[in-house]
């Protein structure tokens, strides 16, 4: 496994290999857009945590290019659909969803939005 931090809340994780972006604010944060360009960013799935600018402002790009699916709760993802991400799981808290790199499960609360069980790599 690798992860690689980007600045506030935006890192990736390479397991299994996928890439798992989570939260992608790179084009305005100033320590993220001097390590990455959003043109060659890797990403196999996206992960958006909540719909705030600074969680949010480079996936829509990402996930067009990449066409990785964006998972974000059920309001986010239909709002990035609605803005051309071609594919979105929209999921609510007390959720779950296999995916290829392992199961995501939704939560909420204060400090956690989910959580994610990978198999060992």
């Amino acid at each position: 496994m690798n992860v690689t931090y980007y600045g506030h809340a935006c890192f990736s994780v390479e397991i299994g290999g996928k890439h798992l972006l989570f939260d992608p604010f790179i084009t305005p944060n100033p320590l993220a857009n001097k390590i990455v360009d959003i043109t060659k960013i890797p990403a196999d799935f996206i992960f958006v945590t909540h719909g705030h600018d600074d969680h949010i402002t480079d996936a829509l790009a990402i996930a067009q290019r990449t066409k990785a699916p964006v998972i974000a709760n059920f309001e986010v993802a239909e709002w990035l659909e609605k803005q051309g991400a071609p594919k979105v799981h929209g999921m609510n808290p007390g959720g779950g969803m296999n995916f290829d790199f392992g199961r995501r499960r939704s939560a909420s609360g204060r400090g956690r939005t989910g959580s994610l069980r990978c198999p060992d790599s």
